[in-house]
């Protein structure tokens, strides 16, 4: 009886220290969403909310009237799928590598270098990409000069854009997310390697049948949360990198409401697009946390 009092007595204090965040979650995350209603007003900033006129569903059949609506959805869809596609492919690619490394030095110096882009804000790495990329005078162009090829404007190409989000985006993130796959590679059971190795396996099938198979379930948790951000184009990136000679192909989701919000301020619509965007990424969250728990039982609950 005493032991179980004291339980809850500890418990209690810890759940005291959960106040704080709460208070800051309740502030700054479900407060705000009060000015969501604006969705579903004929909204003025100068009227104020309590004399706004309720118009129902207008700012969303404007929205779904807008030229540049439907376009946007298609290029956040396909720039997200590409970049989860490449989130996946290029940190467990580097993980393996990493792990067949025997010098600690030069696996800790790797490591730092190229998880060092992730500490830096796409306004500093977006200046370094518009310099690298540059027609005139940009390393990569010089080289393709070199060679005996054209400089290519990559940053005014619609052929060329996406690609260049999902590499620089790569470049960004991959050393962060390579450091959750080299942690579950230390919790594969070396004796699984001794027993390959006895049974004649060389390094190549040791990884085939034993290093995938025991991180599968960290790559199927990891992508399949990934699909609740699979309408996050990614608006830092795209906002500093993207032109109006790429809003055919890069133009998102973020970036349209930033246009209509802010510079055309049309505050309402902005506000129903992104109500639209929420809503759909809940259900790709839920979707996507079902499947984790499918495939790799993961679950918070």
């Amino acid at each position: 009886m005493r032991a179980g009092t004291k339980r809850r007595r500890n418990n209690g204090q810890l759940h005291l220290m959960l106040v704080p965040g709460l208070i800051l979650i309740a502030v700054f995350s479900y407060l705000p969403m009060a000015g969501l209603s604006i969705a579903f007003q004929d909204f003025n900033p100068i009227v104020g909310f309590n004399k706004l006129n309720w118009n129902g569903m207008d700012n969303f059949e404007y929205m779904w009237a807008l030229p540049d609506f439907m376009p946007a959805v298609k290029n956040t869809v396909i720039i997200s799928i590409m970049k989860i596609a490449a989130g996946i492919l290029v940190p467990v690619t580097a993980a393996l590598l990493l792990n067949e490394v025997r010098s600690v030095l030069f696996k800790r110096s790797v490591q730092t270098v190229i998880y060092m882009p992730h500490f830096f804000s796409w306004v500093i790495l977006g200046g370094i990409v518009i310099d690298v990329l540059s027609p005139g005078e940009g390393i990569v162009n010089q080289i393709i000069q070199a060679f005996g090829g054209k400089p290519i404007s990559f940053l005014s190409s619609n052929q060329w854009f996406r690609y260049v989000l999902v590499i620089t985006d790569q470049w960004k993130e991959f050393g962060f997310s390579t450091i959750v796959y080299l942690a579950a590679l230390t919790s594969i059971d070396q004796g699984l390697y001794e027993a390959a190795v006895m049974d004649g396996a060389g390094r190549w099938r040791q990884t085939w049948n034993v290093t995938l198979p025991g991180i599968r379930p960290i790559v199927v948790l990891m992508a399949t949360l990934s699909l609740g951000n699979i309408l996050n184009g990614g608006f830092d990136q795209v906002f500093n990198l993207y032109n109006p000679m790429v809003y055919r192909t890069g133009d998102i989701l973020d970036t349209l409401v930033y246009r209509i919000g802010i510079v055309q301020t049309q505050y309402a619509v902005a506000a129903a697009i992104g109500l639209i965007k929420s809503v759909v990424s809940l259900a790709l969250i839920g979707f996507g946390y079902w499947i984790a728990y499918r495939f790799a039982k993961y679950r918070i609950f």
